[in-house]
């Protein structure tokens, strides 16, 4: 019986459900997108429209995975309209791919039914509250991200029957064992190199900057040297930990109410419980007949462990002797729930018991009865309950007379901050990205720079930034992002003109030398001439990191050298250094023998991606998809 309960949720279904539905429950704060819609839909594919609310739900997504990814840094790098227009336009992007997909989707017959939709989401943990689904839990989610019941179902039907499709390109395809064995040759393949560097630090001494060039650049690059913009804060902070309670929980008080609450302090009787399964699916008269033969032994004296191993079809727990290990009630089929605690005493064995599983023989092995907790076992705990209840009740009292003081006095925080006996806390002119703690989380920060509190001076709402724990924040000063001034950067451009007069000095020496080495020096005589050094690399490896990227990524591209002359190039390297660089050998791996099965997994799965990347790009290359130039969605500050 368990061993078909893991069958069933380690199966293809409940993993499709689950990656279809954990970025859906990542969005946060999306109600202020979902309010604004327009007629302008985002793209077209085949005559469907992408609408602004369907990228408002997948936009609002990858911000917020974005936050989770950069965390404090997230507002620094949002804060760039380039970066965010290449998010718009990725998220714009993958919902045309998705459309695409729901097409192909749909012309192959593809489906999810009704009751497979109503089984997700009965089995999606985000909807459970202590194991068991909780409809006020389901439909309080959904509304969070602005569905209605029937809208997130036909979601949810889009996402699963899109995984169909997906599991049916990754489930039918494959890798022969001699194209596993062809891309390991490639993969493992070194080369041997020889390579000389001519380094731009050592030509720096060549060249100069002058006065004009600095001016120059510092007049087309002003967008380089922007100051970020500060402020200057006044907050408050108020968290239910630190509210002193004015009156102390009393003994009495803990023991009313444990005497309220005892039916929680209640440990429900517990059972260990072995079994012997004979399944009935195929032959009932059959495995009745077996199942009761079974249970004669057991009354001639067999062993209920030994039986369990070598006939039951339970295979997990006939292993350990059927073994179901500890039951509570309502954990079980009813029928053998019935039976396994009708069992007395530790040893005893039920008679035959048929379940939607086939035949059952259920043997108790241990026992756990019934019992409350003492109050003295609880106290302590009780207390410390009884007090933090205290003082969060009192943390709500005090946050509302904040909220009140703080928008009836809005010019200064001192009546709200006395109110709840608090201290008004301040800082220094600061970056947004370097705001300090409870100011840094990204709620705080979006309400700090809005206008409203830049410009008009007030105090801000009350702002949650954990449970139980908030602040209210005010704009002393502000200082607006600006170009910093020529003198303060001078230095700065100086040392980039520096280095990009250096890089070419080096390339232009880089490929004077390539000439003469193609003319038929060799890397010796050139290096000895210039006063360079040639370095060499044995058997070099796609994944090396021995030298610069740039020459391991050239190595690997170039031609085989032949026994006449060695494969030759010229690099210019990341550092904006130069080189010359020669292989001189391609040493080919051998593979023989067994393949390891995570080197075929490997290869199979990238062979699967590179399909199923060629699919998307056949459905785009075959579809009419319309994009309008420009778009906009409205986002809150």
């Amino acid at each position: 019986m368990l061993e078909k309960i893991r069958e069933g949720s380690q199966g293809l279904a409940a993993k499709i459900v689950l990656g279809a539905v954990i970025l859906s429950f990542a969005l946060a704060g999306i109600g202020g997108y979902l309010g604004r819609t327009t007629e302008q839909p985002v793209a077209e594919v085949n005559g469907i429209e992408i609408s602004q609310l369907e990228f408002a739900r997948a936009f609002e997504n990858e911000r917020s995975r974005l936050e989770q990814q950069f965390g404090e840094y997230f507002e620094q790098i949002a804060s760039d309209p380039a970066y965010m227009a290449q998010i718009r336009e990725g998220v714009v992007d993958r919902l045309v791919q998705q459309e695409l997909q729901n097409q192909l989707a749909l012309e192959l017959g593809l489906r999810v039914s009704d009751e497979q939709i109503k089984q997700a989401i009965f089995e999606m943990p985000y909807f459970q509250i202590g194991g068991q689904f909780s409809n006020d839990r389901y439909l309080q989610l959904i509304r969070q991200m602005n569905f209605q019941p029937d809208e997130f179902r036909e979601y949810l039907r889009e996402e699963m029957t899109r995984n169909q499709l997906v599991s049916a390109i990754a489930g039918s395809d494959f890798a022969l064992d001699s194209e596993v064995k062809q891309t390991l040759v490639l993969q493992q393949q070194t080369r041997d190199v020889d390579y000389l560097v001519l380094d731009k630090e050592k030509l720096k001494e060549q060249v100069s900057v002058t006065e004009s060039e600095v001016k120059d650049y510092y007049d087309l690059n002003q967008d380089q040297f922007m100051s970020a913009e500060q402020v200057a804060l006044n907050y408050i902070e108020l968290k239910a930990s630190d509210v002193e309670l004015l009156d102390p929980v009393t003994d009495e008080q803990v023991r009313a109410y444990y005497d309220e609450n005892q039916a929680q302090y209640l440990e429900e009787e517990r059972r260990r419980v072995s079994h012997i399964l004979v399944e009935s699916t195929e032959d009932a008269e059959a495995a009745q007949a077996k199942v009761q033969d079974l249970y004669a032994q057991l009354q001639g004296g067999a062993d209920f462990a030994e039986l369990a191993q070598t006939h039951s079809d339970d295979v997990a727990s006939g292993e350990l002797g059927g073994d179901l290990d500890w039951i509570e009630r309502e954990m079980m089929d009813p029928e053998f729930e019935a039976a396994a605690f009708a069992l007395t005493n530790i040893g005893d064995y039920s008679e035959v018991v048929e379940s939607e599983f086939g035949f059952h023989i259920i043997q108790l092995t241990d026992l756990q009865a019934q019992e409350v907790k003492s109050f003295e076992e609880l106290a302590a705990e009780l207390r410390a309950e009884l007090e933090q209840n205290a003082r969060i009740d009192a943390f709500y009292g005090k946050q509302e007379d904040v909220r009140e003081l703080a928008f009836e006095i809005a010019d200064t925080l001192e009546d709200a901050a006395a109110a709840a006996n608090l201290e008004v806390k301040s800082t220094e002119l600061v970056a947004r990205n370097l705001l300090p703690a409870p100011l840094n989380s990204p709620a705080v920060s979006r309400v700090i720079f809005t206008p409203e509190l830049l410009e008009d001076g007030v105090n801000s709402e009350v702002i949650e930034v954990a449970p139980e724990h908030v602040v209210v924040v005010r704009v002393v000063e502000h200082k607006p992002a600006a170009v910093k001034p020529l003198e303060e950067v001078t230095a700065q451009i100086t040392t980039r003109l520096e280095n990009d007069k250096a890089s070419e000095l080096a390339k232009d020496k880089a490929q004077e030398l390539f000439a003469q080495l193609e003319g038929g020096k060799t890397l010796a005589e050139i290096a000895a001439a210039e006063s360079l050094e040639v370095k060499s690399e044995v058997a070099l490896a796609r994944q090396s990191y021995a030298v610069s990227p740039a020459l391991v990524s050239k190595a690997f591209k170039m031609a085989h050298p032949t026994e006449e002359s060695a494969s030759k190039a010229m690099v210019e390297l990341n550092n904006g250094d130069s080189a010359l660089l020669v292989v001189k050998s391609v040493n080919l791996a051998d593979v023989t023998g067994e393949l390891e099965p995570q080197q075929k997994q490997s290869i199979t799965r990238t062979q699967v991606n590179k399909n199923y990347l060629a699919l998307l790009g056949a459905l785009e290359g075959t579809a009419e998809i319309v994009k309008p130039s420009t778009f906009e969605v409205a986002e809150e500050n």
